[in-house]
C-alpha cells in the first residue's frame, strides 16, 4: 500500500481531498506523519497507531472484531438502530473511557467528532455503512471520488 501510487493517503493532501479545510488538513499531516508514521510503518504495524480509550473494534493486533463493530450500534444507537446522533456518539465515547487515559480520550474524541462533522447525514446521523467503511479503510478515498465528482459538475 505504501508508495502504492493507486493508494488513498490519508495525509494533509488526503484530507484536503475529502473536503476539510486547510487549517484541519495542515494539522491533520503534522499529527499523522509525526505522531504516527513512525511506529505504523512498515503498513503490516497499522496496529502499533491503536490508542487506549477506543471502541476495542481493533484488536491488538490490529484485527477488526465485528461482535466489537456491532455492539458500538446495539448500545449506542437509540434513535435509529443503524445511525448515531451526536449525543449518542458522546455516550459511545463516554463508555469508552479508561481511567485516566488522557490521550486516548483526546484521540478517541478528535477521530470520531471529525467523522461525525464529515460524515453525518442532513438529519444529524452518522449511518452505520459509514462508520464501516471507515474500518474497512474504504470511506476516505470514496470521499475524494465524490468531492471530485461534484467539482467536474
Amino acid at each position: 500500500m505504501a508508495g502504492d501510487s493507486n493508494s488513498f493517503s490519508i495525509s494533509g493532501t488526503g484530507f484536503r481531498e475529502i473536503g476539510c479545510g486547510l487549517l484541519l488538513s495542515s494539522v491533520a499531516a503534522v499529527f499523522i506523519n509525526l505522531g504516527l508514521s513512525g511506529k505504523t510503518r512498515p503498513v503490516k504495524n497499522i496496529h502499533m497507531a491503536k490508542h487506549g480509550s477506543d471502541s476495542g473494534v481493533y484488536d491488538k493486533e490490529g484485527r477488526f472484531v465485528p461482535s466489537k463493530f456491532e455492539e458500538i450500534f446495539s448500545k449506542h444507537a437509540h434513535t435509529r438502530p443503524n445511525a448515531l446522533t451526536s449525543d449518542e456518539l458522546k455516550s459511545l465515547l463516554k463508555s469508552n473511557r479508561e481511567p485516566k487515559d488522557y490521550g486516548g480520550w483526546l484521540a478517541g474524541f478528535t477521530e470520531w467528532k471529525i467523522l461525525y462533522s464529515l460524515c453525518k447525514d442532513k438529519e444529524g446521523l452518522l449511518h452505520k455503512d459509514i462508520v464501516r467503511a471507515v474500518y474497512d479503510g474504504s470511506l476516505f478515498e470514496r470521499m475524494a471520488k465524490e468531492k471530485a465528482s461534484k467539482k467536474q459538475k
